[in-house]
């Protein structure tokens, strides 16, 4: 059982859920795939200056000169998005562009998991139908694991594990999409977004993306869920929908 970890800190809430777009690409048939149930999470770590991966806090890293939540778009990276429900009552679209010109094989292996593009045994492999079965507050929500369902699962398009991209992005605000690990180097579906700045997980989780627009609102009302033990919602928040802009 590898230990998926992640720490803690944010504020609040929420607005009126995003009218979803036209031009959309996906290949997981409908209806939605049921939600799934996440037992055992690990623990938070006290305070804010734990760690998702195992091993010893670096020291802090120089500021960076890019605040990477608000960059300019790329009209060039590929934009994808999530339709959420929470407690199946609809709550929105995160749309979120992909920082394939930073990282680009980070950037296809979610992409592929957004429109079911990846197949094993003809099947599409994704995040239709999977939770965000972590939320700590003022820190991040956690999601991804569509193969165990309770934050232990590991795939990825290129296999099992893959390799960190590189440390380029940095955690500097909220809305950013970043890749959830065991360790060093071992990458896979799962992914978190940032609920505030998060400094101290640079050069430890890959950045590879951002939420774009009113996405943040659905960000906020998934983090603002009430949760129970190791940070589980207690009401169910499920991709009931993803794919391509």
């Amino acid at each position: 059982h590898e230990s998926w970890r992640i720490l803690a800190r944010l504020r609040p809430p929420c607005a009126p859920p995003a009218s979803p777009s036209a031009e959309t690409r996906s290949f997981f048939r409908s209806p939605p795939l049921g939600s799934r149930t996440f037992r055992k999470l690990p623990r938070a770590p006290r305070g804010m200056a734990s760690a998702i991966s195992a091993g010893p806090t670096p020291p802090a890293a120089a500021p960076s000169s890019v605040e990477w939540h608000q960059r300019p778009p790329n009209p060039k990276n590929p934009v994808v998005f999530f339709d959420v429900t929470i407690g199946s009552i609809p709550a929105g679209r995160i749309k979120m562009e992909l920082f394939a010109d930073v990282v680009p094989k980070t950037a296809e292996n979610f992409r592929q998991f957004c429109t079911g593009e990846y197949r094993k045994s003809a099947i599409p492999q994704g995040y239709k139908g999977c939770q965000f079965h972590r939320v700590i507050k003022d820190f991040m929500i956690q999601g991804g694991d569509f193969v165990k369902g309770d934050g232990s699962g590991c795939i990825s398009i290129y296999g099992t594990k893959f390799d960190d991209e590189n440390f380029i992005a940095k955690h500097t605000g909220p809305g950013l999409l970043s890749m959830a690990n065991s360790g060093a180097n071992s990458n896979g579906s799962q992914f978190f977004l940032t609920c505030a700045k998060c400094e101290w997980l640079d050069n430890k989780h890959v950045v590879f993306g951002r939420v774009l627009g009113d996405g943040l609102l659905v960000l906020r009302k998934i983090e603002n869920v009430a949760t129970g033990p190791n940070n589980r919602p207690k009401l169910a928040c499920v991709i009931s929908e993803c794919g391509e802009m």
